[in-house]
């Protein structure tokens, strides 16, 4: 092993570590989408259909939580209190640093979505997914997409204070928009229109596919185009706008 995946090891232990010593973000990352799959469920108990759509809608909402979410807010606080200035300066590489950060979210990505197809066969009574290369090959590329978004947006976002209203602004919409708490067929057609040009809708109908459907990622071969698209947006601007330093007004 290299002493760059060895440092890479090192900076993931400590993300971890990290992690779970921040209740709040514990809380936001597995509890919250517990409660959401767990108050439709009930809601929607007996209704089949419902519950299919429910299930991967949470599921696509757990990746976008795990990551763009996640990676904004500590984007911008880790920026505005000096702390990727003071790493940009000790000999850690900066490869090894993000692929630590990456890895934590990948991490607490499998860990929401295990979760949430545990509890769709236990308390809603779905079966395993049908398609076990489907949801990996998705949940892999929404991760990427995601995480560069989340990245990127963290640039627009002027200071630690405002993160919470930024981040939301965003995440809020793109939720209920997307379909995660219901079939978006059921909407109006501008509201579908942007449904469709958004990432977080086509990763719902891949998960979809994945965990309920079983039709195969060759079905859903439009719906990785719109996501590559938005992870290769998301990447370049994640490069082109990163800073190190903190204090931007």
């Amino acid at each position: 092993m290299s002493d760059a995946l060895i440092l890479t090891w090192r900076q993931y232990r400590l993300e971890r570590r990290m992690f779970w010593r921040n209740p709040s973000a514990a809380f936001f990352n597995f509890l919250l989408p517990l409660l959401f799959l767990g108050f439709f469920g009930a809601i929607l108990h007996g209704n089949r259909h419902d519950i299919e759509t429910i299930v991967p809608g949470i599921a696509g909402m757990a990746v976008m939580s795990t990551t763009f979410s996640a990676l904004a807010y500590n984007i911008v606080f880790l920026r505005e209190r000096g702390v990727l200035k003071r790493v940009r300066g000790t000999p850690l590489p900066t490869t090894s640093y993000f692929g630590g950060v990456a890895a934590n979210a990948v991490t607490n990505t499998a860990f929401q979505i295990a979760i949430i197809v545990i509890a769709g066969k236990l308390l809603f009574g779905l079966g395993w997914p049908s398609d076990l290369v489907e949801l990996v090959v998705f949940v892999v590329i929404g991760v990427v997409c995601f995480a560069s978004l989340g990245v990127a947006f963290a640039h627009v976002i002027p200071n630690f204070e405002s993160t919470a209203a930024y981040v939301n602004a965003v995440f809020l919409p793109v939720i209920f928009i997307s379909g995660v708490f219901y079939d978006v067929k059921h909407v109006p057609a501008f509201l579908r229109d942007i449904a469709e040009a958004l990432p977080l809708k086509h990763l719902i109908d891949g998960l979809s596919g994945a965990m309920v459907k079983g039709t195969g990622i060759s079905s859903h071969l439009d719906a990785l185009a719109v996501i590559g698209l938005w992870s290769v947006f998301g990447l370049y601007f994640a490069i082109r706008g990163f800073s190190w330093e903190q204090g931007r007004e």
